[in-house]
């Protein structure tokens, strides 16, 4: 009895050992792809918080005889009159030529949060016939918001990306030399408040409408929060109903919810550029069972001159009398059938098969399109 149960016992062993070997050999099955997903900071914002945009006029001296020329432009002169007058002095305008300098105007974002005594870039165009602003100061100019209060005041070096050589008769421009930026360029003088401790509720905008998008991004959020706070109002618009616990620490709440990672969604487009002959068409085209036929003739006309020469002795003269030719030349129609639920590679190849260029390309898909068997929406710019 016990010998007979050790041979059992080694043979089950054995046939363990057997079934683990042969389960090693087997190949183990392939991880599925993960889904394309985004953060929520990627493709949507919180309401209201958001940059602020600047304006102001202002003066940029110190140039190398580029500024504004007297002849063409006045009120450069009557610019630096009134900057004169201000300092104290008194200056004719008939005395005056600002060569040396150019009247601009300043842009800047003023960021949110942002506090009183930070610094923000700003830019510099050249609103006058100035040559080039390389080299030049911008002199102290505030900035205005929409509602005519000043948010910051801008002064500086100013920095071109290009340059201009030579004179008015040979000259070499490189970029664009009347545009400049002054890095830190302006201190903010006054701050725009958000107070977002008194909301009862926060709500994210997505950058480009989609219904499937903003229920999805929803949902994200319910799982990450572990309630149902979240709830989409349209097809931009998520709002996300605060409880009291999230108003003590909401700049938590806002970077966990900004890191929400959902699958985004995207309208079946075919966006067509007829100046460039650029196209551009999304995963989800499809076209339905369609015939496509490609082909066409050229014409040509031409004219010939002979000359018509008169018989010996005879009182004629000698005359060019025009031939002209017409020649037609047609090639032969290349055809192309796309099935139903064709897609994208299938189509460009299709009619790549057919030898159409990237403008047959563009006529193409609007006939197509004017057929019915686009399932998609043509955007022509």
């Amino acid at each position: 009895m016990q010998r007979a149960f050790h041979i059992w016992f080694l043979i089950l062993i054995a046939a363990t050992a057997t079934l683990a070997q042969n389960q090693s050999a087997l190949p183990k099955p392939e991880p599925q792809a993960e889904r394309a997903l985004v953060r929520v900071k990627d493709v949507a914002q919180f309401e209201g918080v958001r940059d602020n945009q600047l304006i102001g006029y202002g003066l940029v001296v110190g140039l190398n005889r580029t500024g504004d020329r007297v002849q063409q432009n006045i009120y450069a002169r009557q610019t630096l009159q009134n900057l004169l007058e201000r300092m104290g002095l008194t200056v004719s305008q008939e005395a005056m030529k600002p060569e040396n300098m150019a009247t601009v105007l300043v842009t800047a974002n003023l960021p949110p949060f942002i506090r009183q005594g930070s610094r923000i870039d700003v830019t510099v165009s050249s609103i006058g016939d100035a040559r080039s602003l390389q080299g030049g100061i911008l002199v102290m100019t505030p900035l205005k918001g929409i509602d005519g209060q000043i948010y910051a005041i801008a002064q500086g070096p100013v920095s071109t990306g290009g340059f201009t050589a030579g004179n008015n008769a040979n000259s070499v421009v490189v970029n664009h030399p009347t545009v400049g930026r002054v890095p830190s360029g302006a201190l903010v003088e006054r701050e725009v408040s958000v107070d977002l401790a008194a909301q009862d509720h926060l709500q994210l905008v997505l950058r480009e409408g989609d219904f499937t998008a903003a229920a999805r991004l929803a949902k994200s959020i319910n799982q990450e929060l572990n309630l149902p706070l979240a709830r989409a109002l349209d097809s931009r618009t998520v709002r996300i109903t605060l409880l009291p616990e999230h108003r003590t620490n909401i700049v938590e709440l806002m970077a966990r919810i900004e890191n929400v990672k959902f699958q985004t969604d995207m309208a079946a487009r075919v966006v067509v550029n007829e100046r460039t002959g650029t196209i551009v068409i999304g995963k989800q085209v499809r076209i339905s069972s369609v015939s496509v036929s490609q082909g066409g003739f050229a014409v040509r006309i031409g004219t010939d001159f002979e000359v018509s020469q008169p018989p010996p002795l005879s009182s004629g003269q000698t005359t060019i009398v025009p031939q002209q030719t017409v020649e037609v030349t047609e090639k032969a129609p290349s055809s192309v059938t796309l099935p139903e639920g064709a897609t994208i590679d299938e189509v460009v190849s299709g009619l790549r098969a057919v030898g159409a260029t990237a403008r047959d390309i563009i006529n193409i898909l609007q006939a197509i399109k004017a057929a019915g068997a686009l399932q998609a929406e043509l955007e022509l710019n």
